[in-house]
């Protein structure tokens, strides 16, 4: 079976070193002080090692199934669930009004991170309700919000959301299912939704979907769109829950990878819904929830891969195949182990410093996503630049990861004995759904990019600039950070200029380059993250640590990231320039 150990000590020097939330001046982060997140990160890690993990390989084998209408989990799972909601982890991060803890998001996130590593498919199943919640509790009315937040909070109802039909999946403007009004104020819901993760399942006692349908007068595209909460089961006014609605699953999908989450085909029959927010503003009330699973989807794609290098280092280390080049290091034994090589470096490289700079660029984006909560205008448009480039930039490069872990195993990673085949297909999905990456690409170049005239980016631009002209006389950091930090800042800021300059009179040249832009975005991003670890780091040296170790090995593994990786900011800008003749020259008949 695969191991899994929660980088608790990472995520410490992360929240305290680098962002310092205790001293952030938010109210919710008062109270965020070593010893505690320490103590919330070990118990969660050690429900994560102990119980999920022994379950990530079971829910793949065994799979959700169909049985009368409902659908049966995994053996293990319910108890794992009892396990969750006693535990209180459903509700860390949620409004103590309804039963919630009121810790601020970027704790929620770090254990999400290590829920995930250890069970993705298991982790949705409340990862999702907290979607769900957050809709309501911004959206709903009072009598919502009492109705189903308590609830939700506890997971003893879950959630879900609704969106794709069989012909309608990123263009929703084209969705069917419709929504009639009926005289109590209600509506009655018909229609079909598909891959609605967790939109079934035997842990809870009802499940809470969230679904998006057409009501008359609405008019045509997304802005005739609304949002509706539609129960399993119908809850009386006691909060009793009541006769089942018109809600079933009419099958299960067959999947690649995350086996133990259901993925249901949702069947709509005359189900009685209730309306979320504003009528024919749907899709506003629906981004609640979008946003914050993007943020999710993007910890998934980096949290998968965390688990399959951690296996990949531990077999580097025991497998022994060939000699060093330089001569034999283990000459008491047949061979050297596979750490010897130097390729193998390189790609346990790859991994680490892409890991630790993603977890960084998460922690930042939820420490925003706090302050933006408090009224942060600047944290909230940074958190809306960013939220493509964490979701596409993060799944991509975390898929890549997961694949570099596979191929230090070479055929036996390939087999399912080891368990680097599940990391592989369980993490394919996280650059699908949530708004596949090209959709992520485009979000950002199409529209984040100019939204409140520019603002935000310029503002990204500033905060590198900023952080650059600060620390510029720390001599030991200039020229292995500072300076490549600098020059892959340029490069993104030549993209936005090409664009600007040459995507009004043809837009496909900025479209044939979004994908491009996101990864180049991505790189410079995790560039500043590194950096900024790399002042902490230094820092924590420079006035004497007992921990020696760890800031020398941050330090090495953030110059291997800004000498070896960041570069790639240049090919991706060269791509773009290059424009959308090579992308759109040859005609459809061609391919």
């Amino acid at each position: 079976m695969p191991i899994y150990n929660a980088p608790v000590r990472d995520m410490q020097f992360i929240l305290h070193d680098v962002l310092d939330v205790s001293a952030s001046g938010l109210p919710s982060h008062d109270e965020l002080d070593r010893d505690f997140t320490d103590a919330v990160l070990e118990a969660a890690g050690k429900l994560a090692t102990d119980m999920l993990l022994p379950l990530n390989v079971v829910g793949d084998r065994e799979g959700c199934v169909l049985e009368n209408g409902v659908v049966r989990t995994p053996k293990g799972f319910d108890a794992a669930f009892e396990a969750m909601k006693e535990g209180g982890w459903t509700a860390l991060d949620c409004d103590p009004e309804y039963g919630g803890q009121g810790m601020p998001y970027v704790l929620g996130l770090a254990t999400g991170e290590l829920f995930v590593s250890a069970n993705m498919a298991f982790n949705m199943y409340q990862g999702l309700t907290h979607g769900a919640y957050s809709a309501i509790h911004t959206h709903g009315s009072d009598a919502q919000k009492q109705t189903y937040l308590p609830k939700m909070v506890s997971c003893d109802w879950t959630g879900t959301m609704n969106l794709t039909e069989p012909h309608a999946g990123t263009d929703l403007g084209m969705l069917r299912t419709k929504a009639e009004p009926q005289d109590d104020g209600s509506y009655l819901i018909t229609g079909q939704k598909i891959f609605i993760s967790a939109g079934d399942h035997d842990m809870a006692e009802n499940v809470i979907h969230m679904v998006l349908a057409k009501a008359p007068g609405g008019g045509e595209g997304t802005k005739g769109i609304s949002l509706f909460i539609v129960p399993k089961f119908l809850v009386n006014e006691d909060g009793s829950l009541g006769e089942r609605n018109g809600v079933s699953v009419g099958n299960l999908e067959e999947k690649m990878g995350i086996h133990g989450n259901a993925t249901c085909v949702m069947n709509y029959d005359a189900a009685k819904g209730w309306l979320l927010g504003d009528l024919h503003k749907g899709m506003r009330a629906m981004f609640t929830m979008m946003n914050e699973a993007r943020i999710g989807v993007g910890l998934q794609g980096y949290a998968v891969a965390e688990a399959a290098y951690q296996n990949a280092v531990e077999y580097a280390k025991d497998r022994l195949q060939g000699r060093a080049v330089t001569g034999a290091e283990a000459p008491e034994k047949p061979a050297d182990p596979l750490m010897v090589h130097p390729d193998i470096r390189r790609s346990l490289m790859d991994q680490k410093s892409f890991l630790e700079g993603a977890r960084m660029l998460s922690f930042w984006g939820a420490h925003q996503i706090d302050k933006a909560k408090a009224g942060d205008d600047e944290a909230e448009g940074a958190v809306s630049l960013l939220t493509p480039v964490i979701k596409g930039f993060l799944t991509d490069k975390g898929f890549e990861t997961t694949v570099l872990a596979q191929q230090v195993y070479g055929g036996h990673g390939y087999i399912e004995e080891h368990g680097m085949s599940q990391f592989v297909r369980d993490a394919r999905i996280t650059m699908i759904y949530e708004g596949a990456n090209g959709i992520q690409a485009l979000d950002l170049v199409g529209r984040k990019l100019a939204q409140d005239g520019g603002k935000h980016v310029m503002a990204f631009f500033e905060t590198v600039k900023s952080f650059i002209k600060e620390n510029e006389q720390n001599m030991g950091l200039k020229a292995d950070f500072l300076e490549p930090l600098k020059a892959a800042s340029k490069d993104l800021q030549a993209a936005g200029m090409f664009f600007m300059n040459n995507g009004m009179k043809n837009p496909n040249h900025a479209l044939a380059g979004s994908y491009d832009f996101m990864h180049l975005f991505g790189h410079v991003a995790l560039g500043l993250m590194w950096s900024r670890m790399a002042v902490a780091a230094q820092k924590a040296l420079d006035e004497g640590t007992g921990d020696t170790e760890f800031y020398e090995t941050k330090l090495a593994t953030g110059r291997y990231y800004m000498k070896r990786q960041l570069p790639m900011t240049a090919t991706h800008l060269a791509r773009i320039e290059s424009g959308a003749e090579p992308v759109m020259d040859l005609a459809a008949e061609a391919f």
